[in-house]
């Protein structure tokens, strides 16, 4: 049965500037559904999908996904044909209603895009169902054997669909800007656990079978699929923790606070659109913080500290509920939507639950975050705009700190100028007049010109709106953020450069952000002796917090400070997060420009970490 009415579907694209407005299924809402399309070969306007139904085989031996994928389609009158995006799957058959069809074909493989998969199809076809088998090597997926698990027991399998990956692992229509709902069945091994971005279960099931539902609809890079040695702890009302045994009780203990985040959520920008709000833990090799997949946050171990220090991440992806799965960016050109929103709404939630003197701390790290992006890209200073131009180039190459705290900062920016009030009310309107919708950079300046700033030109200017967005680097009006914390850690620097004791440095009550914020000032010219003794003074070689020893591995590079050496080769073997690897890989190449150390590493860690890293540190080493 169609979902829309074909004439609906034929109105003139010219109306719309070359896109097609038709009524989404939530009710009272339309999306926008443009006529092509940068990353994607599907032409929405043309034939689009509005639900699939996935059934799939988790083969572990293999390490292959054997599916079917089937979607129900609509198309605008005449239509001919309907296109989906592919990488490296084998299709096997293709079905239109139920019928098996011969008149399809895979196009040219091009970089990072991979084939289009056309069908032959006309305006009365209802579903259509392709067969498939993944490859061993598909980027989204990646395969653990028992020992690169916590537990060391089972295998384990994840995916990582953003930004372009999920046609790696399903024959889709994937881009941001198509959403749709969808069920599944699941099969793996009978002792371990399926989960996806929908209804999960909170029990291993024997037979090994899951079915899945998710009635709202989402783009395609928000699929995922994880099967493993899982178990469930409930945290709130609403929200739990999935983990490898031997790991959900600390995460467990970690995000405690969920629910008063979730809660704190709610009364900012209105209710969770959800259900629940799950957080997954995977193994080390996952290649970011954290994914938002709806219902269930996919998170790095790393941000176990131990003392729920660096759940800033959690209050990240809850974020991301609103900005990002509720109203997406149509594009990845608009990237900067989705992140920079969410490190506003993230930082808002964080002081709630810990109070403003926190969440200072939280954006002022992230200044320095972004102070170092714009110096990584000062030869490249049109990747420093918001709104990107991505055309001819894999997305992820826009996902740096420039969408997310240059965003961040141009959002917090208008808020002090309209005021928090109505900045919110502003928001609030946002989120629920886009609610499943996606948007552009343009719409939403328009929307904030005419809504928060009362469509007043005048001080739309002024505000330097349009060089935040479109021009490179910072807008001089950028509003300025103080810590009183990071100033007694500035201090207690102050007085140890000189020739201070650091057994005499007062560390009473800092955090993880205070210790970042100390080492991040501590110079280059520091000698062996001094670094020497900061270690010894405060464990830094050994520290168990991922964030810390990190920016310190990176310090230790910069200074010789050859004492760390054994601890960043384990540290670059057994984690595989890329926030961590490029900056740690990239200061061993500046010490060693041969790379000599760099690769011996490299070679040992490489089968540990997802391609999301390989493809950077690839690039990095020359491999």
């Amino acid at each position: 049965m169609k979902y829309l009415s074909i004439a609906l579907l034929a109105l003139m694209l010219v109306a719309c500037g070359g896109e097609t407005k038709v009524e989404n299924e939530v009710e009272g809402t339309q999306e926008v559904l443009p006529s092509s399309l940068v990353h994607s070969f599907a032409r929405p306007a043309e034939a689009r999908v509005r639900h699939l139904h996935l059934i799939a085989d988790v083969d572990f031996e293999d390490k292959v996904i054997r599916a079917t994928a089937s979607f129900a389609v609509e198309s605008a009158k005449g239509a001919e044909r309907i296109l989906f995006d592919t990488k490296d799957l084998t299709i096997e058959q293709v079905f239109l209603d139920g019928v098996k069809s011969k008149d399809w074909w895979l196009g040219e493989e091009e970089p990072f895009l991979g084939q289009p998969l056309e069908l032959a199809i006309n305006d009365t076809v209802d579903t259509v169902s392709i067969q498939y088998v993944t490859s061993p090597k598909a980027a989204a997926l990646q395969w653990l054997d028992p020992q690169q698990t916590a537990g060391k027991r089972r295998p384990f399998l994840f995916t990582q669909s953003q930004a372009i990956l999920a046609r790696t692992w399903i024959p889709c229509q994937d881009s941001p800007g198509i959403r749709y709902t969808y069920t599944a069945e699941v099969r793996v091994p009978g002792d371990l656990m399926a989960v996806m971005s929908a209804s999960n279960p909170q029990s291993v099931d024997s037979s090994g079978v899951y079915t899945f539902r998710m009635d709202q609809p989402i783009p395609s890079y928000l699929m995922p699929l994880e099967g493993g040695d899982l178990t469930f702890l409930t945290v709130g009302d609403k929200t739990g923790v999935y983990a490898e045994p031997s790991v959900v009780e600390a995460a467990a203990y970690e995000f405690e606070d969920m629910q008063k985040m979730l809660e704190a959520a709610e009364a900012i920008y209105g209710k969770y659109p959800w259900g629940r709000y799950d957080v997954l833990v995977l193994p080390p090799s996952f290649p970011f913080g954290g994914m938002e997949n709806p219902r269930l946050t996919f998170a790095t171990p790393t941000i176990l500290a131990g003392d729920k220090s660096l759940t800033a991440l959690v209050a990240h992806e809850l974020a991301h509920s609103w900005s990002g799965n509720l109203v997406t960016n149509r594009t990845w050109d608009d990237f900067w939507l989705n992140e920079g929103f969410t490190v506003y709404f993230e930082r808002r939630i964080m002081e709630a639950v810990y109070g403003k003197d926190y969440a200072q701390m939280l954006a002022l790290l992230g200044w320095q975050d972004l102070q170092r992006e714009l110096e990584h890209l000062k030869d490249v200073p049109e990747d420093t705009r918001l709104k990107l131009d991505l055309e001819g180039r894999d997305p992820d190459d826009g996902m740096s700190d420039i969408a997310y705290e240059k965003g961040y900062f141009f959002l917090r920016t208008m808020e002090e100028a309209a005021g928090r009030t109505a900045f919110d009310a502003f928001l609030n309107e946002h989120f629920a007049d886009n609610a499943f919708q996606t948007i552009t950079t343009e719409e939403f300046l328009g929307h904030l010109k005419a809504d928060l700033l009362n469509g007043d030109e005048q001080r739309y200017k002024e505000l330097m709106v349009d060089q935040w967005v479109y021009e490179p680097r910072i807008p001089e009006n950028v509003v300025s953020v103080k810590s009183s914390l990071f100033e007694q850690v500035d201090a207690q620097i102050e007085g140890w450069l000189p020739g201070g004791k650091a057994t005499e440095i007062d560390t009473t009550g800092w955090t993880t952000h205070q210790w970042l914020h100390f080492l991040r000032h501590m110079p280059n010219s520091l000698t062996v002796d001094r670094m020497t003794e900061l270690d010894r003074a405060f464990g830094f070689t050994k520290s168990g917090n991922s964030e810390i020893a990190a920016e310190w591995f990176v310090l230790a590079l910069n200074t010789d400070y050859h004492a760390a050496d054994d601890a960043i080769e384990e540290f670059l073997i057994r984690v595989g997060r890329r926030k961590f690897l490029v900056p740690i890989y990239s200061a061993m190449v500046e010490q060693d420009p041969t790379k000599e150390r760099a690769k011996m590493i490299y070679l040992k860690a490489r089968p540990n970490y997802h391609s999301v890293s390989v493809s950077t540190l690839d690039v990095l080493l020359n491999q």
